[in-house]
């Protein structure tokens, strides 16, 4: 006998399984190129959900997709031979099955076929807004206390919260930075919702984000246009240009909030009138209001905030009032 005749003779081919995962943020039908190529190779696809969006799309495409929830043992014999096995997930991932799978090539006395994950489409960023926008919708059609909200009565709500995200940003805490960034998102998306039902002016988030989208490309001519900033003082003075041409306001006072803190108002009236190279005087009267103003004024005119510097001066005086209390 030849040595050639003594060799084992080659097993049969393991064969393939590809589990497919989508993303439902991205609409049916999008999947990648080598998504299309695995689903039209495979031998069989199979999808344990027959309600699962892509089944219409890959049909559709002449993709044949069986609905079963195959074991990993099935999956195992359904490669029998050297085929391969496309599994379009659920968007739980299919767990179950690839627990099994696991567990059998874990246990070193199954011949295991190839095993490979190809997400077929892909969460671009921004993505999981669209999941804040359908979490939004759902709660203000079901929560008895948000679907009587308006957008008076969650006016306290927004102010709080910039002042809370002031906060984490002064105190330089990251994860209390992210919260409360998430809470301001979360007002603006709670009063676009609410706006959706007015009878009169609806909008919704989409109006919402494609303003502000229009906005900022049109304030940033030197960065959408042929207009050029090399300094960031440039890049106000396009910003004020082209605002001043929006608004067409009459006075440099028009837009200032009168409800904000008085050392924030302050500041930024003196803001406005320095920005325009007006010369106004200072109210003559006395009083701690007007000495208060004019403080808030030279700290403009020294690029300090002085509401900030308020809060810092209150934080240090906190800290004062806990130490004597001990």
């Amino acid at each position: 006998m030849n040595a050639t005749s003594s060799e084992a003779a080659p097993g049969p081919a393991p064969g393939r399984i590809i589990l497919l995962t989508t993303s439902h943020r991205v609409a049916p039908g999008l999947l990648s190129w080598p998504a299309w190529q695995a689903l039209h190779a495979a031998d069989r696809v199979l999808c344990s959900d027959g309600a699962h969006p892509q089944l219409p799309y890959l049909r559709e495409a002449g993709t044949a997709v069986e609905v079963a929830s195959p074991s990993a043992e099935d999956l195992l014999d359904a490669c029998a031979g050297g085929k391969t096995v496309v599994v379009v997930a659920t968007g739980e991932g299919e767990p179950t099955l690839t627990d099994g799978l696991a567990r059998l090539a874990g246990s070193g006395r199954v011949s295991m076929p190839d095993l490979e994950l190809l997400p077929a489409s892909y969460d671009l960023p921004g993505a999981r807004l669209l999941d804040l926008v359908q979490v939004m919708d759902r709660i203000r059609a079901e929560c008895p206390w948000s679907s009587q909200q308006t957008h008076k009565g969650l006016a306290k709500y927004g102010i709080e919260e910039a002042y809370e995200l002031v906060e984490a940003i002064e105190e330089g805490d990251r994860d209390e930075l992210r919260e409360e960034l998430g809470d301001v998102l979360l007002q603006v998306v709670f009063h676009a919702r609410i706006a959706e039902e007015d009878p009169d002016t609806p909008f919704s988030i989409d109006d919402v984000a494609g303003g502000i989208v229009t906005k900022l490309i049109h304030r940033h001519p030197h960065v959408f246009g042929d207009e050029t900033a090399t300094t960031p003082e440039e890049v106000k003075e396009h910003w004020l240009r082209t605002k001043a041409t929006e608004k067409q306001r009459t006075s440099v006072t028009e837009g200032i909030p009168l409800g904000q803190p008085g050392l924030a108002l302050a500041a930024k009236l003196a803001s406005r009138v320095r920005t325009a190279g007006l010369d106004v005087p200072l109210p003559p009267t006395e009083g701690i209001g007007y000495d208060l103003l004019a403080l808030a004024v030279r700290a403009e005119a020294d690029g300090i905030d002085p509401e900030a510097a308020l809060r810092a001066a209150a934080r240090a005086y906190r800290d004062a009032i806990r130490e004597v209390e001990q």
